[in-house]
């Protein structure tokens, strides 16, 4: 069963919350960070990315980026652009973007069930990304972005969550990207208690964005377990801050490749290498209509790609994933790319950029060749993670993004 808890939430003041909220700490460079908030002293990017306010040749690792984290975090209570509740709640998190609405609760997650795999993964982690956010989290003693949950849908949860919109809103904002934010209090003690019970009828939860944010999290109470005897469990630092959709409301968009070389290949032989194994048509669509085609831009055209049959298992979870295909059958044995986490000749752009960014890249001469993929579904996450299995690196892309400083976990109360 699913372990959540309320907490005593941080939060900004009503009147500056559309100055405070910010982009998650992993979307934006810091230079981008810096653009973006510069000239807001209220921006969570001060204590999100705060290499932002030292100077531009800072390594984003050094102690001074962390020290400086916790300044921008302390001053922002001090003078009042935040400030922690004084009740134990829970918090719905709605976001309209466009047609799409998904309506999330903000909780405390279990440490423990992420140890004992009743929160699934399905994606690897790097120790050096953790130990960036264990810093982090552990400076400021508190969570400040929250992880993204995801469950197979219950009405029972969907009443109860419907039931907490009942009430006018404590933030209601739309952010430069054109994404509306509303954030909901619960705070009435028998609604906290009807939704932790119903949440503790959930065999599983999975997470869907945020795999470095709970793995770090997780190795602090695992530490602080071994470091500090008499611990009850009922810690804060137990938990880590997320917000919990139903499945039915995600919304993942492809996550693309752009290619620095052809790995010495010229067009027209690398054309001929590629189609072994898929279709190649010319003037193709610029992104793919449906599961195992692709869209290539190459010489300032785009080709429509389609898997040949039989140059996949349709009945292997990991590769039967478009990613994987595409990874299996061109990039490995064609363009020489083994290994697309380390290898620097690959890089990802999300979905949220469109197919303009894939030819922007190409045409700049920085990149030689461009994929677009079709999005992996939350169905095949579901069996990914159910079966223990890890997907291949950046298989998915899931908008609208959480945004970082409307609800804050503290860890050290």
């Amino acid at each position: 069963m699913a372990h959540i808890e309320p907490f005593r939430g941080v939060r900004p003041r009503k009147d500056i919350a559309h100055l405070v909220a910010a982009p998650p700490y992993d979307v934006l460079t810091s230079d981008e960070a810096r653009e973006m908030a510069a000239g807001n002293p209220y921006s969570f990017l001060h204590v999100g990315k705060p290499e932002i306010d030292l100077p531009p040749a800072t390594d984003p690792y050094a102690d001074a980026v962390y020290a400086k984290g916790k300044e921008n975090f302390d001053r922002f209570f001090r003078e009042g652009t935040i400030a922690q509740d004084a009740s134990r709640n829970f918090y719905i998190y709605k976001q309209i973007w466009g047609d799409h609405v998904q309506v999330g609760l903000a909780a405390a997650a279990s440490c423990q069930d992420y140890l004992d795999d009743i929160i699934k993964k399905h994606e690897l982690t790097r120790v050096d990304k953790e130990n960036d956010r264990m810093r982090h989290i552990e400076t400021l003693g508190a969570q400040t972005g929250p992880v993204f949950l995801t469950y197979r849908r219950n009405d029972s949860i969907d009443a109860l969550v419907a039931e907490g919109m009942n009430k006018a809103p404590t933030v209601d904002i739309t952010t430069t990207d054109g994404v509306r934010h509303v954030l909901f209090v619960v705070d009435d003690p028998g609604l906290v208690d009807r939704i932790q019970g119903a949440f503790a009828g959930l065999a599983n939860l999975y997470v869907a964005d945020g795999h470095h944010r709970s793995a770090a999290a997780t190795r602090i109470k695992v530490k602080r377990d071994r470091e500090r005897p008499g611990r009850t469990g009922r810690e804060e630092d137990n938990f880590f801050l997320a917000v919990i959709f139903p499945h039915s409301q995600m919304k993942i968009l492809p996550y693309n490749r752009v290619v620095r070389d052809l790995n010495g290949l010229d067009s027209s032989a690398f054309l001929a290498r590629v189609g072994e194994k898929f279709v190649v048509r010319p003037d193709g669509p610029k992104a793919p209509a449906k599961s195992r085609e692709y869209a290539m831009f190459l010489d300032d055209r785009w080709y429509g790609l389609e898997a040949k049959p039989g140059t996949f298992d349709p009945a292997d979870p990991i590769g039967s994933l478009d990613v994987s295909i595409l990874q299996n059958n061109l990039l490995a044995p064609v363009l020489g790319i083994t290994d697309p986490r380390t290898d620097k000749r690959i890089d990802f752009v999300g979905g949220i950029r469109g197919t303009s960014e894939l030819e922007k890249k190409v045409l700049s001469g920085q990149f030689r060749i461009a994929f677009s993929s079709f999005p992996t579904t939350i169905e095949q996450l579901f069996v990914v993670a159910d079966g223990g299995k890890v997907m291949p690196p950046k298989s998915t892309w899931f908008e609208p993004k959480l945004k970082d400083g409307l609800v804050v976990h503290m860890i050290d109360e």
